[in-house]
């Protein structure tokens, strides 16, 4: 048996072409996306507002896309990862800012989190500095409320409700 495993092991080591070490096949890292959607309310000093919140986070590289809209709007839009920095723009306060990492950013009607992980784990748990799930089922939170201060210190009140979920497990391009 083992005459025969040394010659096997042998014929595939000279198929080999010379100088190209052999190697074991490549192994692929799947990825986890988070692709979400809320229904949103907001009450502030500045008002009271409704709309929608879509989220896609790919944890692995840290990559946000998200876009807050109001009224049939544009309120906030976020795009970015750890290797490229992120941009955030708020039409309505004619604000575009970019900045290296995820914390450096202002949030509206959002905790600020500091990072995607954070972010994450506020969708997925339900954590994050002045938040309080108030329903939950087996993906995890569907009703959250923040009670805290906005971008520019001013207390806020923003109610999430999930409408859709979607966690997909991918393999790299």
């Amino acid at each position: 048996m083992k005459a025969v495993l040394f010659v096997l092991a042998t014929q595939f080591l000279l198929a080999q072409p010379p100088g190209i070490p052999a190697t074991a096949p490549e192994q692929t890292t799947l990825r986890t996306i988070l692709k979400a959607k809320y229904d949103w309310g907001y009450a502030g000093m500045e008002g009271e507002g409704k709309g929608t919140l879509t989220i896609l986070i790919e944890p692995a590289s840290e990559k946000i896309v998200m876009e807050l809209y109001g009224l049939g709007e544009r309120l906030v839009f976020l795009k970015g990862d750890r290797g490229e920095g992120y941009r955030v723009q708020i039409p309505r306060r004619e604000l575009d800012l970019k900045g290296v990492s995820f914390s450096e950013l202002p949030l509206p009607f959002l905790p600020q989190l500091g990072s995607a992980e954070a972010l994450r784990k506020l969708l997925t748990e339900g954590s994050g500095p002045g938040v309080k799930v108030t329903q939950r089922d087996g993906k995890g939170p569907v009703k959250l409320r923040y009670s805290g201060q906005d971008e520019r210190g001013k207390d806020v009140l923003v109610w999430l409700q999930r409408t859709q979920w979607n966690l997909e497990t991918v393999t790299p391009d």
